[in-house]
C-alpha cells in the first residue's frame, strides 16, 4: 500500500500527462517493436525480441507504479496553508549561518522536486530539516558534510 503524497496542481497534471504518453505512445511503440522482431524468424534465438518483451515489462511496470502514485495523490488547498511555519508547499528562504549564502526552496513531494527550479522534496534532509520551523529559527541539518545550520528568514506560499 503506498502512503498518501501532496501535490501542486501542476504536479498532479504533469503526472497524469506523463502516465497518458506512457500508456499511448509508449505502448504503440513497443507493440511495433515486438511485431517487427517476431517478423525476424525463430523467436526461441531472438535477442531484439527478448528486448522489446523487456522494455514491454518495465514500461508496464512504470504505468503501474504511476497509477498507484495518482491514486493516493492529494492537491493541496493553496489558500488554506499556514505560513506561520514550513509545510508542503512553502517558499523557504534560509540562509547558511557559516557563509552567510541565502537560497529560496519550495517543499514538494518526492516526485516534483527539482532543484533547477528551486523544488526540493520534503524526504530530502533540508527538506526534512525545515518542515515545521518558524521565521527565525535555525534549522539543523544533518549532510554529508556534517551538520548545517540554515536561519528561516521567510516563509511564503
Amino acid at each position: 500500500m503506498s502512503k498518501t503524497q501532496y501535490y501542486t496542481a501542476e504536479g498532479l497534471q504533469n503526472m497524469k500527462d506523463e502516465l497518458h504518453v506512457m500508456k499511448t505512445k509508449g505502448r504503440a511503440d513497443i507493440a511495433k517493436e515486438i511485431a517487427e522482431a517476431r517478423d525476424k524468424g525463430d523467436l526461441s534465438e531472438n535477442a531484439e525480441y527478448d528486448a522489446a518483451k523487456d522494455a514491454q515489462g518495465l514500461l508496464e511496470l512504470k504505468i503501474s507504479k504511476l497509477e498507484t502514485v495518482i491514486a493516493n495523490a492529494r492537491l493541496i488547498d493553496e489558500t488554506k496553508l499556514d505560513t506561520s511555519q514550513v509545510s508542503y508547499l512553502s517558499k523557504v528562504k534560509i540562509k547558511n549561518t557559516k557563509n552567510g549564502m541565502e537560497v529560496t526552496y519550495m517543499l514538494v513531494s518526492e516526485e516534483e522536486a527539482d532543484l533547477k527550479s528551486g523544488k526540493i522534496s520534503v524526504q530530502s534532509p533540508i527538506g526534512k530539516g525545515l518542515m515545521g520551523k518558524k521565521l527565525g529559527e535555525i534549522a539543523e541539518v544533518k549532510a554529508p558534510a556534517g551538520i548545517l545550520q540554515f536561519e528561516i528568514l521567510d516563509i511564503s506560499i
